[in-house]
């Protein structure tokens, strides 16, 4: 969970103070709902802000304000439990995902940043070496696009900002789950704004095109090198190319429950002659699959699990793609990073 470590790291350091969490937005809510038990629901870098937050909320509204202390990685990481419990829900950090809506009572704050993107895209332009230059970014910097293209062209550049599938709320914006915004459109290189690599190397591996990240934090500026993973990649499926027998994992969370591509694949391992079997679970650790023995594992849930926590299962954690490499069905020169889509990938 490196990528994620990193997240945690910036916001023990005062970054989170640059995501607007919208209190009177909230506040508003709240009165006009009526709303007596409430919600709050954060991703792991912006969980400290929380008590501060209810306090605020709590001494101007009167509502009781519940803090989810289980992780979340994402929309599609809604807490259920706590959502059966209140009247509202606030989810922050993210931008809903229109196809796993589950109720009317969920509020989703995108926590957009303040900080400043020109400086970083100033120093950015001079390494570009294409002529069409292709945006993206998380939720938290997409209202700022329209200025970072202002800056490219002004600089020479033409500016590309794909729309994505219906999963994508806004143009130009990538999950670590979805990189539709980046696939298939005229440009000749990419530039990602944001922290962390996750999300530039998905776009390098889903386009196979040059990635350049601009760290609007940080201020760095460097080119994206997905060998490693690919190096990390290449050595899970050598261990699992002599495996008989395999669990495939399913998430019992909305966002990430695959079940008919994990039935797919469990009688594509049939058709090979291969032992397989469904694992149904919430919360994905290796400790909670030391029980069960396989082989390998394919990973159905969220996607970056097999990479982020590459090394620390009990045995190797293959994505589908992977997984059909291992059966001969797909050539290694077709890998990509797995990703919940429209259309698979």
């Amino acid at each position: 969970m490196w990528a994620r470590k990193v997240w945690r790291l910036r916001m023990s350091l005062g970054i989170s103070e640059a995501f607007d969490l919208r209190p009177d937005y909230i506040i508003s809510v709240i009165k006009d709902t009526r709303a007596k038990l409430v919600g709050f629901q954060f991703p792991e870098g912006l969980k400290r802000k929380g008590p501060e937050l209810a306090k605020k909320v709590e001494e101007a509204t009167g509502a009781e304000i519940i803090i989810s202390g289980d992780p979340c990685f994402g929309a599609c990481d809604l807490d259920r439990t706590l959502l059966d419990h209140v009247d509202i829900l606030f989810h922050f950090g993210h931008a809903e995902l229109e196809d796993i809506r589950l109720s009317n009572k969920v509020y989703f704050i995108e926590t957009r940043s303040s900080v400043d993107v020109l400086h970083v895209i100033e120093k950015a332009v001079p390494e570009l070496k294409g002529q069409k230059i292709g945006l993206i970014t998380t939720v938290q910097h997409v209202h700022k696009l329209p200025d970072v293209c202002g800056v490219l062209e002004r600089m020479g550049k033409t500016c590309v900002i794909g729309r994505g599938d219906s999963r994508i709320a806004y143009a130009g914006q990538v999950l670590g789950c979805n990189f539709s915004a980046a696939r298939d459109e005229d440009c000749d290189e990419y530039l990602y704004i944001g922290s962390g690599d996750f999300h530039p190397l998905g776009v390098a591996l889903s386009t196979k095109k040059r990635v350049l990240a601009a760290d609007p934090f940080s201020g760095e500026v460097r080119e994206v090198d997905p060998s490693r993973i690919l190096r990390q990649r290449s050595a899970v499926i050598a261990k699992s190319l002599d495996a008989q027998v395999f669990g495939i994992i399913v998430s019992s969370k909305n966002g990430q429950k695959r079940m008919e591509l994990a039935s797919s694949l469990k009688e594509l391992a049939k058709k090979h002659g291969k032992e397989s079997h469904l694992i149904l679970i919430d919360l994905v650790t290796p400790d909670q699959l030391l029980q069960f023995k396989v082989d390998a594992f394919v990973n159905t849930a969220c996607p970056r699990l097999a990479i982020d926590e590459v090394g620390r299962f009990p045995a190797p954690m293959l994505t589908p793609q992977e997984f059909e490499i291992v059966l001969g069905e797909r050539e290694w020169e077709k890998l990509v990073l797995d990703e919940i889509t429209e259309e698979p990938v």
